[in-house]
């Protein structure tokens, strides 16, 4: 086991101690996730139609791909992260019988560091076979709900440069769980995250970490979502109206 890993395994420990304890101090390091997808010294695309918005999906996905190779040529067999998927009860894929993954192709690979890529100093033939497909999101959630979606929890399961692979669906799946505390009740939420019977999500705690910046965003997309709710959208859309001067049509719904 590489200091790294000894690193993220002490962090478990660390986390699991201070669990029940106020936020407030981890909060003060914990830095924004907007943007982690898309960093802006990406270099720009050959192909315009692979950009949209300015989010180049091909730099996306090559270090996506990195996320998910780490987790599972390397991640998935480490005892600290085997620890903690069994303590948050979510089967990792190489568990998943009769069908487990055990590896991101269907052959071991080289060695992987904890940067999340192949080292170049293990020689060998490259892989000619097919990638295995694995969802990371289920993980991403659960360390959310449960509240181990630390910078140290995530780089111990999908390497250190997890913001520029997965960190943009990170920042999206702790939105949807502010959404998700905001439109149902708790019964239902947590049915919601439970994923299958033999798989529940044995706690929820609420968001940990958060910023203002980050709520702010969640509060803009949730107007957005409550305007479309009542069609306020192109001309009808409270920044069109706004800018036309015009009063917003007054939708009414059939009595019953």
């Amino acid at each position: 086991m590489n200091h790294a890993d000894t690193d993220f395994g002490s962090g478990i420990m660390a986390f699991s101690m201070q669990h029940g304890q106020s936020q407030s101090q981890s909060s003060q390091q914990y830095e924004p996730f907007a943007n982690y997808g898309n960093p802006e010294n990406a270099p720009s695309s050959n192909y315009p139609h692979q950009r949209l918005h300015g989010f180049d999906f091909e730099e996306w996905h090559r270090n996506f791909q990195n996320c998910h190779k780490y987790f599972l040529d390397h991640a998935q067999h480490q005892g600290e992260v085997k620890a903690l998927a069994a303590f948050l009860n979510i089967r990792l894929p190489h568990q998943k019988h009769p069908n487990p993954v055990m590896y991101s192709t269907t052959s071991p690979p080289r060695s992987v560091g904890r940067e999340g890529f192949l080292q170049p100093n293990h020689p060998g033939p490259a892989n000619q076979t097919q990638p295995q497909t694995v969802s990371l999101i289920p993980y991403i959630r659960r360390l959310i709900v449960t509240g181990y979606d630390t910078p140290e929890m995530l780089a111990g399961f999908f390497g250190e440069h997890w913001g520029k692979g997965i960190g943009s669906t990170h920042e999206i799946e702790r939105r949807n769980y502010l959404f998700a505390a905001k439109s149902q009740a708790w019964l239902k939420v947590k049915q919601h995250y439970d994923m299958s019977l033999d798989e529940s999500c044995p706690y929820m705690l609420p968001l940990r970490n958060v910023s203002e910046i980050e709520l702010q965003a969640a509060d803009s997309a949730w107007s957005e979502w409550l305007a479309m709710g009542d069609w306020m959208l192109g001309p009808r859309s409270p920044e069109a109206l706004h800018r036309s001067n015009r009063s917003p049509r007054v939708k009414r719904e059939p009595q019953d």
